[in-house]
């Protein structure tokens, strides 16, 4: 993708991680029930979606100080997917093991983001 990136923020891995973190969220909804479309399906995707979006926002024509605020939007809707993924779990939409693995995902990306962050 390096080759191909004209955008600053294409170049991020947190960025990359957060579009493919969106990416694993989307294909999970696929298997929720029908009635989750509009509640549970809709704002995880969303939330996840929103963890990219606000990266590549906020690293566009922005201060540091702007960006760092974009970057906390970013982190707040990862906050939000791990809440999802713990909903999902409760109503036995995922598995123990894909709960684990989505959940350590979030982590370490949220780390990387507050690093990131920080380092501005």
């Amino acid at each position: 993708m390096d080759n191909l990136a004209k955008f600053k923020f294409e170049k991020l891995h947190i960025w990359r991680d957060a579009m493919d973190l969106g990416e694993q969220i989307n294909s999970l909804t696929d298997d929720f029930p029908k009635k989750e479309m509009y509640n549970l399906s809709s704002q995880i995707c969303r939330a996840a979606d929103s963890v990219a979006l606000n990266i590549s926002e906020g690293s566009i024509i922005q201060s540091k100080p702007e960006f760092r605020k974009f970057l906390g939007y970013s982190a707040r809707s990862l906050a939000e997917v791990v809440t999802c993924l713990h909903k999902s779990k409760l109503r036995k939409y995922i598995s123990e093991d894909k709960f684990q693995e989505l959940y350590d995902d979030a982590f370490k990306l949220m780390n990387m983001i507050i690093a990131f962050r920080n380092k501005l």
